[in-house]
């Protein structure tokens, strides 16, 4: 019998989320019931994850205050403060 991994907290916009070690920050977020983290540029639309491997970049999500993290390829990580990106992450560029 194997013992489960840890399991901590990371903070997506403002919320505690449960993640265990290993786990995405994607595989994190639907595991807590959320579907979609990002808008669309132009027309608003939900997204989250669409591929899971990288490809799509519908899951974009900040992290640390940094844009443009696939959410399915980055580990979650203790502590991190994770937030919905609207558009490309950037008010500059922001359609």
């Amino acid at each position: 019998m194997t013992t489960p991994p840890p399991s901590f907290t990371f903070t997506f916009d403002g919320e505690p989320v449960r993640a265990r070690s290993g786990q995405s920050v994607a595989a994190a977020l639907i595991a807590s019931g959320r579907r979609s983290w990002r808008h669309t540029r132009t027309e608003g639309r939900p997204r989250g994850v669409f591929c899971g491997i990288g490809v799509c970049f519908d899951c974009l999500v900040t992290i640390n205050g940094r844009p443009n993290h696939r959410a399915c390829l980055v580990e979650a990580r203790p502590g991190d403060t994770v937030s919905t990106q609207e558009g490309a992450g950037h008010d500059d560029l922001a359609c």
